[in-house]
């Protein structure tokens, strides 16, 4: 029977472990950096190449990403529906006063807009604006849930745990958090993790 003890990440714990339990991004930098991997990246990048390490031995060798080539000024060039986003686009001011022209005075930078611009090089302004106004509307309907990448587990729990007690408080779901990613498995939020608590309670409480 697998041990429910939350193990130490060093290079005795098995690929199993390793996977079944939540680590925080500086435990995953500590590891790689005093193994020699690469600690650049986000976290499921670090997850990833620490996995190889362990069944492999191998280190990855991380390719540094090539510096944007394209010399577009978004800064104070003028910027029109046919204009090209290109590999060095940024949310500047002068988009910015582009795209309330184009939408009005509501528009906004916002996380969904910015993540679509940079996996959409070579399109048009103009389906940025079609895109923008897409998210626009998917927010304003009370059935649309932002998704929350993997990487952000305690966000999202956090969000599921409120939704599903709204008589309880932030400092509760944050309780039940530190106690739901020490146990081995996903850090989803479920509703048997009310249970944690008294379970710690009673183990605290006989030992």
């Amino acid at each position: 029977m697998k041990s429910t003890e939350r193990p130490r990440l060093n290079n005795n714990i098995s690929v199993d472990d390793f996977r079944d339990f939540y680590w925080l991004k500086e435990e995953l930098v500590a590891f790689c950096r005093s193994n020699g991997i690469s600690t650049t990246g986000e976290k499921q990048k670090l997850a990833d190449r620490i996995i190889v390490y362990l069944q492999t031995g191998k280190i990855i060798k991380t390719v540094p990403k090539e510096k944007a080539k394209s010399k577009y000024d978004w800064n104070n060039a003028e910027i029109v529906l046919e204009t090209e986003i290109t590999d060095n686009y940024k949310n500047s001011e002068n988009v910015r006063a582009f795209m309330k022209r184009e939408i009005g005075s509501h528009f906004h930078f916002n996380t969904a807009f910015m993540k679509w611009t940079r996996q959409n090089v070579g399109k048009k302004m103009r389906e940025a604006i079609t895109e923008w106004k897409r998210l626009y509307e998917l927010r304003n309907d009370k059935k649309f849930q932002t998704t929350i990448s993997s990487q952000f587990e305690y966000n999202a729990y956090i969000r599921d745990f409120l939704a599903d007690n709204k008589e309880k408080k932030l400092s509760d779901a944050i309780k039940y958090w530190k106690l739901k990613r020490n146990q081995r498995g996903n850090n989803v939020y479920s509703k048997e993790d009310l249970k944690l608590y008294e379970t710690k309670h009673d183990e605290n409480a006989s030992a």
